[in-house]
């Protein structure tokens, strides 16, 4: 801005004193203080930001401040919850705030700014998903006036300017903004003597009025008046200002007052990974350029919203376990799986189209074949390559890429040159490469080098895919729809980030999490954790760079495990499952904390607890077998693993060498998770970097070493069980999440959901609505313990709503699984004491569907195939067979491909029609089709802008009446 911190406390005139005001409730030992870009505010530095003081006005607790600066000052600001050292507990989201003095203010004025607090859901409406795409109209309105532009002047001492401001960040053409009270001179609440308001930029509108003392206290409120007439005044309460909350002598009183108060805007979408898409030109799997397509479907069936999978590499093995795409090779590089090879040049020789066409052809399968279709389009685009690398890589188009990307794309082209010419991706194995230096990799991808043409090759990949990508998301921009991507909360221990910044992850660790509803035995991702401490030294530069990559593709994105930022489970490297874990960062249990307990066998409850009965139980007349081979007998009737296979990753290996030999009984699997029991049947796990520190083993009492203690140890142990997982950590927990996740939110300008599934801390939706994160809703999940389904009705607006997702069965799957759960659903949810049908009938997921859309939810968004159930020709296929993941399989085949084309699903009317209906009878935003606009020209559509107040489901077909078709 120009002019900032011209007027600093040690050269201005002070002639004007600035005083802020603004409600907020506080905890004991917290205070507010005001910090801006002036040294009178603190420079940014909140230690020296002006601390305000509270005051009680009425029930509300009030805090304010001033300082005296001169006539025509100007700054940012922002306010901070700080505590007695005024350390930040609490910062404001949203963008800064402006402060600009008219010229025309006297000397010796009093100049009042009335604020409101800015939460993370007033800052939503400037996502770039908002700004950009669904309220894109309002970026073509012009700034009718300046900020800082008086068009009043005051006279007479009894006459006060009020300076009325608000945000609006929806608003169609020809529509205006006004404001309407009680003074006479705001219309008397009548809509033809309203104040209109004048447009600011930045979605901010305003207007000033001169008052006499005697139109105090004024009552007001906002509204839109559109170019048929009509006047749409805010909802809620009447906003007010009176004499008494003005300080004395004050004759200009500048209010914000947040967002124009509207029924919240609410939205729909469709969700479908990459690979699963099926269009008539793809190559054995979903392509970037399929994008458009899906976008065209989206847009006809009423949806905002294309929800993708992670796309980023993960050829980490060269193999069909790299489907998972959770496992990034890089975070940075888009996957060569969904490059469309025919895209790739105008003058493809005749003899390699007619390859593209074999390719076509034999790759047209029911599923994925990823080691066939990465092997095939790479084949082919090398040799494409081969015929145009000089006039691409020269073109001026590669260049500017190459220039903005060359940070991250240089290593990761020498990494798969190195993972291929070593024929391994762990970088421990290269030699003079295992170690990554900034020298080595200028000599491998320079000119000179006799590999330049291999390391070209990647380059070209990653320029195609980019140009592709980028095509089809400034064409989902246009047509209205966000593209929302996916941020995966680990990488693959063997990947280019490992090797390039060691640093940043603790690669003797692993990541995954506690039993859940996806696993009772807990999960183990396999990535490494993060190194918290060494990132926060460039202020995550890592993470910084990601969002910033991704926002140049996507306007909306999925933080996968979320609660990964408030603490990670993590296991040791050598760990296989997910259930012997202790959460990062955690507050451990310490020797000397158990000793005050009367706790003091540590090796007892640290060890496995193995007695020979438990062999007997568990392997029958075979236990001495096992005995002889895994275990040592330590005293009589106790047993501990040997050396040789005391971790998982070793009993894994030697009962593979075993059974191969043939020297056990019974089969590999069974014989595995009976030696695990055995391994995790222990009660305190003790910190392998500080014997003195130990972590209560998560479900401790379903072991039987617990079960074998003394009572007392028994007390002891269940309380301080409970203490470590519900209620001593939160703090620690919160003050982690909210160092990492406002860094991530400021990141990028894109809109920011948050999977939060799982055993969920209760300081995790506080921190999330205090971001204005957007949660996820599962109805099979439901956040109320004493709930077995959820209840759509009673969702928060800040949520996502889904009936199912890629990580469990779909709604047709999950309603086949279990008749037992089948019933209890159709009695208590959708009201009916009949016998349900076993099958999931269009009837069916249609009644849940339009739950999800009538839900509150700021969006619901639907699993391609729960909505091709809507209709009996599209559930032919298995639901088995419809499964993206399997949680409990850490070597799950991701392939599953829809078995219609998106042509085909756009030349069905009937479907479309259909979603289309209930989009739009639930209230929810859905964009016109061309013909809908024609007709709607001069009645223009108007969706209601954000806001935080929750709205009641409407519209649709009543659940009697679906009852009654069922």
């Amino acid at each position: 801005m120009v002019g900032l911190g011209l007027f600093s406390s040690e050269t201005a005139i002070k002639s004007v004193s600035v005083s802020f005001r603004i409600p907020y409730f506080t905890q004991w030992g917290q205070s507010l203080l005001v910090c801006g870009s002036v040294p009178s505010l603190g420079s940014w530095n909140v230690r020296r930001g002006l601390q305000l003081s509270p005051v009680n006005e009425g029930s509300d607790l009030i805090w304010r401040g001033s300082i005296d600066v001169s006539s025509g000052f100007e700054c940012e600001y922002s306010y901070y919850v700080v505590d007695d050292d005024k350390n930040v507990l609490r910062s404001e989201m949203g963008k800064k705030r402006k402060l600009l003095l008219p010229d025309s203010i006297q000397d010796g004025e009093i100049v009042e700014f009335h604020d409101l607090w800015q939460t993370g859901s007033d800052a939503l409406p400037f996502t770039s998903a908002f700004k950009d795409v669904i309220f894109r109209n309002t970026s073509s309105l012009i700034v009718e006036r300046p900020l800082g532009v008086l068009q009043n002047k005051l006279g007479l001492d009894d006459l006060v300017l009020v300076h009325f401001k608000i945000c609006c960040p929806n608003i169609d053409e020809g529509t205006s903004v006004y404001v309407i009270g009680s003074p006479q001179k705001l219309g008397q609440w009548k809509t033809e003597g309203g104040l209109k308001l004048s447009y600011a930029g930045d979605s901010i509108w305003q207007a000033d009025c001169v008052m006499g003392k005697e139109d105090f206290p004024i009552k007001y409120r906002y509204g839109k008046y559109d170019n048929a007439g009509h006047f749409a005044i805010e909802i809620g309460s009447n906003r007010e200002l009176s004499v008494e909350t003005l300080c004395n002598q004050a004759r200009y009183v500048f209010l914000s007052d947040g967002m124009l108060r509207e029924m919240p805007w609410r939205g729909s979408g469709m969700a479908i990974p990459m690979f699963s898409v099926r269009s008539e030109d793809d190559i054995g799997v979903g392509e970037f350029l399929d994008l458009k397509l899906l976008v065209d479907w989206a847009v006809a069936s009423g949806f905002h919203l294309v929800q993708l999978l992670p796309i980023n590499d993960t050829s980490v093995h060269k193999m069909w376990w790299d489907s998972y795409p959770y496992s990034s090779l890089s975070v940075f590089a888009l996957h060569p799986l969904y490059l469309r090879i025919q895209a790739l040049s105008e003058n493809i020789p005749e003899e390699i189209k007619q390859e593209i066409v074999k390719a076509k052809e034999t790759l047209d399968l029911k599923d994925v074949d990823y080691e066939a279709t990465m092997s095939t389009k790479l084949s082919i685009a090398k040799k494409i390559f081969s015929l145009e690398k000089d006039l691409i890589l020269k073109s001026s188009s590669f260049q500017e890429f190459f220039s903005e990307n060359e940070e991250w794309l240089k290593p990761y082209a020498a990494f798969c040159f190195l993972r291929d010419f070593f024929d391994t991706s762990n970088h421990s194995q290269w030699g003079r490469f295992s170690h990554f230096s900034e020298e080595k990799l200028e000599k491998l991808v320079s000119e000179d080098s006799p590999h330049y043409s291999i390391i070209c090759f990647h380059y070209y990949i990653q320029y195609h895919l980019h140009v592709q990508l980028s095509e089809a998301a400034e064409y989902a921009r246009k047509k209205g729809v966000v593209l929302k991507g996916d941020l995966p909360i680990g990488v693959d221990r063997n990947s280019v980030d490992t090797w390039v910044y060691p640093n940043l992850f603790r690669m003797n660790t692993s990541t995954g999490a506690p039993p859940d509803y996806f696993d009772k035995n807990g999960q183990n991702w396999g990535f490494p954790t993060y190194n918290w401490e060494e990132m926060s030294k460039d202020n995550y530069g890592w993470w910084r760079g990601r969002l910033t990559q991704m926002a140049k593709y996507f306007t909306a994105y999925r933080i996968d495990h979320i609660l990964g930022f408030f603490r990670i489970w993590e296991l040791p490297e050598h760990s296989l499952t997910g259930l012997v874990g202790k959460f990062r960062p955690s507050i451990p249990l310490s020797q000397e904390e158990l000793e005050k307990e009367g706790i003091w066998d540590f090796d007892r409850l640290s060890r496995p607890y193995i007695r020979q009965e438990f062999l007997q139980e568990k392997f029958g007349s075979s236990w001495t077998i096992i005995a002889a081979l895994f275990l040592n007998e330590c005293e009589k009737g106790h047993y501990e693993f040997k050396e040789d296979c005391n971790t998982e990753k070793k009993i894994a290996s030697k009962l593979k060498e075993c059974t191969g030999k043939s020297l056990l009984f019974g089969s590999e699997a069974e014989l595995r998770l009976n030696l695990f029991d055995l391994l995790r049947n222990i009660v305190l796990i003790r910190d392998p970097e500080d014997a003195c520190k130990f972590y209560p083993r998560f479900n401790l009492e379903d072991t039987t070493s617990f079960n074998d203690l003394d009572d007392h140890s028994k007390n002891v142990m269940r309380r301080l069980y409970y203490d470590y997982y519900f209620h001593r950590q939160e703090n620690l927990w919160r003050q982690n999440a909210l160092k990492t996740l406002p860094v991530l939110l400021n990141s990028s300008d894109m809109l920011s959901c948050g999977e939060d599934l799982g055993l969920i801390p209760s300081c995790v939706h506080p921190v999330m609505q205090e971001l204005g994160l957007i949660g996820l809703r599962i109805q099979r999940m439901p956040n109320e313990s004493d709930l077995e389904f959820g209840i759509p009705s009673q969702y928060g607006y800040m949520t996502v709503c889904a009936p199912s997702c890629h990580d469990c069965s779909t709604m047709r799957a999950w309603w086949e699984e279990d008749e037992e759960r089948r019933r209890r659903f159709f009695k208590t949810v959708v009201g009916s004491n009949k016998l349900p049908p076993s099958k999931c009938i269009p009837e069916i997921a249609y009644f849940i569907i339009r739950q999800h859309v009538e839900s509150p939810s700021m969006w619901a968004i639907f699993p391609l195939q729960d909505l091709l159930a809507l209709k009996n020709e599209y559930t032919a296929r298995p639901a088995t067979e419809e499964t993206i993941n399997d949680p409990t399989n850490p070597k799950h085949y991701w392939r599953f491909r829809s078995h219609v084309t998106l042509e085909a699903l756009l030349k069905d009317q009937e479907l479309k029609t259909a979603i289309k209906d209930l989009v739009r009878g639930s209230g929810r935003a859905y964009p016109r089709d061309h013909e809908e606009t024609l007709a709607a020209s001069d009645q223009r559509n108007q969706s209601p802008a954000l806001t935080s107040t929750k709205v009641q489901p409407n519209g649709g077909v009543s659940q009697k009446e679906t009852i009654a078709v069922l």
